[in-house]
């Protein structure tokens, strides 16, 4: 068995949704420099929109939106949605661990966030859903 190239790799995609574009800015920089893909949504709406015609391993969603609360946003999410990490950001205390929402948040993070520890929950949470929905061999 020969080791995977970079070309074989897949590039896991990421969707950052916040109104700030500092923010927006500086995770899409994070996540490039470790070999995302990335797109931007400054709305719920956008966010939407983008997710309705390309598919997202991760979502980082900021609490509060221009239009919806972040926690909203993942409720209105399609079906096809429900394998994404998805990760709520947030300014506000307290954060309720035992808050739920309908698909479940993978993490809530509080800003501001270093970047390692972005990184170290995404990559934890991309492995237990990938522990959990082992791809198929070929």
């Amino acid at each position: 068995m020969s080791p995977i190239t970079i070309s074989e790799e897949k590039t896991q995609a990421a969707l950052i949704v916040d109104d700030d574009k500092a923010i927006l800015r500086t995770f899409s920089i994070i996540l490039k420099r470790k070999g995302y893909t990335t797109d931007t949504a400054e709305t719920g709406k956008e966010a939407l929109d983008k997710i309705s015609y390309k598919n997202y391993d991760v979502a980082l969603i900021d609490m509060r939106l221009p239009d919806i609360q972040g926690t909203d946003l993942v409720a209105k999410l399609p079906e096809k949605s429900i394998k994404m990490v998805k990760i709520i950001l947030t300014g506000l205390l307290p954060i309720d661990p035992n808050s739920q929402t309908d698909p479940p948040v993978d993490a809530y993070l509080l800003k501001p966030i270093k970047p390692e520890d972005l990184l170290s929950i995404i990559e934890t949470n991309l492995q237990r859903r990938n522990l959990k929905n082992p791809i198929p061999a070929t």
